[in-house]
C-alpha cells in the first residue's frame, strides 16, 4: 500500500512538472514571466480543472522550502554597506511610492466594500514589486546599467527592506494569534528574536568570512551549505514563534556581508525557481474559480490602480528632484506589477486568520493582470514613452537648478561630450589633457554635478529631444562624441544613438560625429546613417593593451606611457 501511494506522489509530481514546462512554453511564446505560467499550472492541476495536485502535504513541503530559500536570496542582497550608498533618489522614490500605494490602496479597498483590516493588507501588497522580473526584463533589454536602471533597482532595495519590516511585524502578531497570551507571547519572541539577531551578528563579525572561505573550495559544498544553512535558520525561526520566512532572511543576511555572496546567489536562482513552482501551484490549486469570478471587478480596479498610479507617483516624485520626464517614465514602469511577496504576504495573512481566502484570491488576481500587462509595458517601454511623451510634460519641470547652471555661453567649446558615464568623462578628461575645450551633456542630474565638480562645463538634458539639441553651441565644435551607453531593445529605429545622429544633421551641424557601440552590427548601422567615427570601447581596448605590452617587453621597462590612439584622436 505504502509503494503504491509514493508511486501515485511520483505520478502526481512528473505530471506537475511536464505541466508546468507545457505551460512555461506558452508564457515564453507571449513573452510572460514564469510566476504567471506557474500560478496558471496551479489552477489547471487544481480542484477546479484537472484536479492533479492531490498531495498536499508534500507539495506544502516543497514550496515552504521554496519560500525560505527565497527569502534567504534577498536577505543575501541585503549588504548594509549597499543601503547606507542609496542615493537620495532611490530612497525618496521607494518611500514615496510605498507610502502612496499604502495610502490610497486601503483607500480604494474600503470604497471597494473590504472591511479595514483586509483594506490594509492588501494596500500593502501592492506595494512591493516584483525584484526577479525586473532585473530580468531589464538585463534582457541591456538597460540593467542605464540610469532608469540602477534608480529602479535603488528604490527595489528600498522595498526589500519595507518587506523585511512588513514581515517581522506579522511575525510578531503571529505569536500572539498562535500562543493566546496576547502581550506576553509577543514579547517572548521580541526577545528571541533579539537573541537570534545578536547570534546572527557574532557569526557575521567571527564567523561568516572564514567559514565560507573554507567552503568555497568546494563549490558544491558552499551550495550544500547555503541550502542547509537557510533550511537551519528557517526551522528556528518558526520554533522560536517568528516563523520560517524571517529566520531564511535572516541566514541571507548572515552571509551577505562575505566576498562570496554573488556565486552563492548564481548558484541557488534556479533551485528557487524550481521550488517555488509547487509554492505557486499550491497557491493556483487552493484558489476557487468561483470566488475568482467574483472578485474580477475588484480585482481590475486595483489592477488599474497598480498599472498607472504607481509609475505616476514614481514620475512625480523623479520630477519634482530634477530628473527628465524620459527617465521618470522609464523607471516608473518597473513599479506597475506586484511580486511574489505580495502573494507571500497575503498567505500568512490567511495563515494567521486575519484575512479571508478570498483576499488571497484578489491579490493573486490583481497580480495575474499586473505582471501579465507590465511585461509588455517594460518590454516596449521606448515606443509606449513616444506615444505618451506629448502628455508628459506636466511631469517635468520647467526650470531646474542644474539646467540654470548650464555652460557659459561665452566660451567656444571644442568637442561636445554626450554621456557622462565612466567612459564618456574618461574621454573628456583626456581631450582637456590635450588642451581641447569640452562641454559635457547629460540627463542624469547626477552625472552632471559630478563632471562639473571636476571643472568641466555642462549642460543638463536629453540629447535625443531636438528642441534641446537646437540650443547647444553646436556651430563652433568640431565634434560631437556620444559616449551613450548601448542599450539594444531589438529595434533598430529605437537606438538613441541614431536619433541624435540624424537630430545633429538636421539642425545643419557640419563638424564630425563619434559614436560609442559595443557590437559590430549597431557599429555599421551608425556609418551607414552618417557617423564619422565609430568607438568600439571593448575591442579599441583589447587593441590597445595588447599594444602596450608588446611595447613593454620590447623596451624591457615596467612603465607604459599613455596611449597612442587616445592622443592621436585628441589632437
Amino acid at each position: 500500500m505504502t509503494e503504491t501511494i509514493e508511486a501515485y506522489i511520483f505520478y502526481e509530481i512528473a505530471a506537475l512538472l511536464v505541466l508546468a514546462a507545457a505551460a512555461g512554453f506558452v508564457g515564453l511564446l507571449l513573452r510572460q514571466p514564469l510566476i504567471v505560467s506557474f500560478i496558471a499550472v496551479g489552477i489547471l492541476a487544481g480542484p477546479s480543472v484537472l484536479d492533479i495536485a492531490q498531495s498536499d502535504e508534500q507539495i506544502d513541503l516543497l514550496a515552504e522550502l521554496g519560500i525560505a530559500l527565497l527569502l534567504f536570496l534577498v536577505g543575501l542582497k541585503l549588504d548594509f554597506a549597499l543601503v547606507r550608498t542609496l542615493g537620495p533618489v532611490a530612497l525618496m522614490t521607494g518611500l514615496g511610492q510605498v507610502l502612496f500605494t499604502t495610502v490610497f490602496g486601503f483607500l480604494i479597498g474600503l470604497a471597494l466594500g473590504l472591511d479595514p483590516v483586509t483594506s490594509i493588507y492588501v494596500a500593502i501588497a501592492l506595494t512591493f514589486s516584483s525584484t526577479i522580473i525586473i532585473v530580468k526584463l531589464l538585463s534582457d533589454k541591456r538597460e540593467i546599467d542605464s540610469l532608469h536602471g540602477r534608480i529602479a533597482l535603488g528604490f527595489l532595495i528600498v522595498q526589500d527592506i519595507v518587506v523585511v519590516l512588513a514581515m517581522i511585524v506579522l511575525s510578531g502578531l503571529g505569536a500572539g494569534t498562535a500562543g493566546g497570551g496576547g502581550v506576553a507571547d509577543v514579547l517572548l519572541v521580541f526577545a528571541y528574536g533579539i537573541a537570534m539577531l545578536i547570534a546572527v551578528a557574532f557569526f557575521i563579525r567571527y564567523v561568516a568570512n572564514p567559514l565560507v572561505e573554507q567552503l568555497s573550495r568546494a563549490p558544491e559544498l558552499l551550495v550544500s551549505f547555503a541550502i542547509g544553512w537557510a533550511a537551519l535558520l528557517a526551522a528556528v525561526g518558526h520554533y522560536l514563534g517568528f516563523g520560517k520566512e524571517l529566520g531564511g532572511l535572516l541566514a541571507g543576511v548572515s552571509l551577505a556581508s562575505t566576498p562570496f555572496r554573488e556565486a552563492i546567489a548564481a548558484r541557488l536562482a534556479s533551485l528557487r525557481d524550481f521550488l517555488l513552482l509547487f509554492f505557486f501551484i499550491a497557491l493556483g490549486a487552493a484558489l476557487d474559480l468561483s470566488i475568482l469570478g467574483a472578485s474580477v471587478g475588484p480585482a481590475i480596479v486595483l489592477a488599474l490602480f497598480v498599472l498607472i498610479g504607481n509609475p505616476l507617483i514614481v514620475l512625480t516624485i523623479m520630477g519634482a528632484m530634477g530628473y527628465r520626464k524620459r527617465i521618470g517614465f522609464l523607471a516608473g514602469l518597473t513599479v506597475a506589477q506586484i511580486s511574489e511577496f505580495s502573494l507571500i504576504f497575503m498567505a500568512m495573512g490567511v495563515a494567521l486568520g486575519h484575512v479571508a481566502d478570498e483576499a488571497l484570491g484578489l491579490v493573486t488576481l490583481v497580480g495575474l493582470i499586473t505582471i501579465a500587462a507590465s511585461t509588455y509595458m517594460i518590454t516596449y517601454s521606448h515606443q509606449l514613452y513616444d506615444r505618451l511623451e506629448p502628455m508628459l510634460g506636466v511631469f517635468e519641470r520647467r526650470v531646474d537648478r542644474v539646467e540654470e547652471q548650464g555652460a557659459p555661453a561665452s566660451r567656444h567649446h571644442d568637442v561636445i561630450v554626450v554621456g557622462l558615464g565612466r567612459y564618456g568623462l574618461g574621454i573628456a578628461l583626456e581631450l582637456r589633457e590635450a588642451g581641447r575645450h569640452v562641454l559635457g551633456v547629460d540627463f542624469s542630474p547626477v552625472a552632471v554635478r559630478h563632471a562639473r565638480r571636476m571643472g568641466f562645463d555642462t549642460v543638463f538634458g536629453d540629447a535625443t529631444d531636438p528642441e534641446f539639441l537646437a540650443h547647444l553651441p553646436l556651430s563652433h565644435a568640431g565634434w560631437i562624441v556620444s559616449a551613450v551607453p548601448e542599450h539594444d531593445t531589438g529595434v533598430t529605429h529605437d537606438d538613441p544613438r541614431r536619433s541624435l545622429l540624424r537630430s545633429v544633421r538636421d539642425l545643419g551641424y557640419s563638424g564630425r560625429v563619434a559614436m560609442a557601440a559595443h557590437h559590430d552590427d549597431a557599429a555599421e548601422r551608425l556609418r551607414q546613417d552618417g557617423a564619422d567615427l565609430v568607438l568600439l570601447p571593448y575591442a579599441d581596448a583589447a587593441a590597445q593593451a595588447a599594444a602596450m605590452i608588446r611595447s613593454n617587453a620590447q623596451s624591457g621597462h615596467e612603465d607604459v606611457a599613455d596611449p597612442e590612439g587616445q592622443k592621436e584622436f585628441a589632437t
